[in-house]
């Protein structure tokens, strides 16, 4: 049941807003920016430079993470007197990794209108530019800050067909990889950064390269990691070709250890090896190992 009869309440317009560079917005945004009662925005000092080079005054307030229980229901109550509101982020289309689809649920779940204006995603435009597989992809947002989270996640993440996308800060970066690269193997991927801005950055190659190039190069500005797909995972320019089939992932992973071991590689390198060709976590080959050290010793009583 309706909140309120509909002509008395306002809208909720989600509007896009430029990822980078400041000539990526729509006219009918930019319409919607002016004619709108208010414009609640995640950092209204970052927002006002856009509305100051459109030449657009309407009145600014702030919604973010740390205030959006307070703030959203001042919004909701104002949309209930009539007043139309447009919602941005900072960049891109609000409701994608920030609290605006807390808002709109919550505006739904009183009946009033939202209407999306469409226009930018930096996630959508590095998955286009990486040269992954686009038929079918997952967006994951931004990965938990924590490592064990963060690899608990990725674990769920691992046999996911689709193409992999995730926002990353640039001091997580490095962290990041790190655990995408014990926890996926070592995947095709595209790193972008500062997209449509002067600088903008496409790093494409296997996700070990991607550690490599950013432990040499101090990481800036924010990340969109997007990494191939659990099957049909081709190597960087060879659309289609996978890997061949290597005999040994047919052994116990703790067997492969002892058959890398015995080729002369140390058990650290050994199980760093394993964990990357099997798609599993290095704690995961570790107790395996342990597992298969305790067995012998019980044989041996």
């Amino acid at each position: 049941m309706a909140w309120l009869d509909q002509k008395t309440k306002g809208t909720l317009y989600l509007c896009a807003t430029p990822i980078g560079n400041l000539e990526d917005i729509t006219l009918r945004a930019l319409r919607v920016l002016r004619e709108v009662d208010l414009i609640a925005a995640e950092d209204t000092r970052h927002t006002r430079k856009l509305l100051s080079h459109y030449d657009i005054h309407t009145r600014l307030t702030s919604y973010h993470k740390f205030n959006q229980a307070r703030k959203g229901e001042a919004l909701l109550e104002l949309l209930a007197s009539g007043k139309n509101i447009a919602l941005v982020s900072d960049a891109g289309l609000p409701g994608i990794s920030d609290p605006g689809a807390v808002l709109v649920a919550a505006a739904l779940a009183r009946g009033f209108k939202v209407v999306p204006v469409p226009g930018p995603s930096a996630g959508i435009t590095a998955l286009v530019i990486s040269g992954l597989p686009t038929d079918e992809f997952v967006f994951a947002g931004f990965l938990p800050a924590t490592g064990k989270a963060r690899r608990q996640k990725l674990l769920e993440l691992r046999s996911q067909k689709g193409t992999l996308v995730f926002y990353e800060a640039p001091h997580r970066l490095l962290a990041t990889l790190a655990d995408l690269l014990e926890i996926l193997g070592d995947r095709p991927a595209a790193a972008a950064r500062e997209l449509t801005k002067k600088h903008e950055e496409i790093v494409r190659g296997s996700l070990q390269e991607l550690l490599n190039r950013f432990q040499e190069q101090e990481p800036r500005g924010e990340f969109t990691l997007v990494v191939a797909g659990a099957t049909g995972a081709a190597a960087p320019g060879v659309p289609g070709e996978t890997e061949k089939e290597d005999p040994a992932l047919a052994l116990d992973p703790a067997d492969h250890v002892a058959l890398l071991e015995a080729e002369g590689i140390e058990q650290k390198e050994a199980m760093r090896r394993v964990a990357r060709l099997r798609g599993i976590s290095r704690r995961d080959v570790y107790q395996a190992v342990l597992g298969k050290k305790q067995d012998m010793k019980k044989g041996e009583i």
